[in-house]
């Protein structure tokens, strides 16, 4: 009979171990996917996070090209309508009125290709004009400099 109780005390203490290991293998599965849930959940957060990031920067863009294609097209507009004054109110004959009407064609074309082009077809275009003629941009920019430098040195 202690034997048989023994055996029984064994089998019960077994069955426990095997219940109390189950139960710990079911908790490590149940902690396992609330761990990856939780990092599924964090990835997408940050994802998500990332996005609005990228589309703010890109509205905050696009606004600003918007802005520099507003004031190119006011600096234009101001341009030919100070050319037309120009023209208007200038002299009209002899050399003071060839003058003037070069001057005011000059403007106009100026604020209409600037109205047209922007600030960034501008910059396109200079760029352009340099690299076809890059020894006279060189001397172009030597002379500004010394031009620059002379009238700094002026004000000292």
């Amino acid at each position: 009979m202690a034997t048989t109780n023994a055996k029984h005390a064994q089998d019960a203490m077994n069955q426990g171990t095997e219940r109390a290991k189950d139960t710990a293998s079911s908790l490590g599965e149940k902690a396992k996917d609330t761990a990856s849930s939780a990092i599924d959940k964090t990835r997408e957060a940050v994802s998500n996070v990332a996005d609005k990031a990228r589309d703010a920067a890109k509205d905050a863009g696009k606004r600003a090209g918007d802005l520099a294609s507003d004031a190119a097209n006011r600096l234009g507009e101001g341009m030919e309508s100070l050319g037309k004054t120009v023209r208007e109110k200038g002299p009209r004959e002899g050399m003071m009125g060839t003058a003037t009407h070069r001057v005011a064609d000059t403007l106009e074309q100026a604020g209409h290709y600037i109205g047209q082009e922007g600030f960034s077809g501008m910059t396109k275009d200079l760029s352009d004009v340099i690299k076809k003629n890059p020894l006279p941009a060189v001397l172009i920019g030597i002379g500004l400099g010394f031009w620059l430098g002379m009238g700094m040195g002026r004000r000292s």
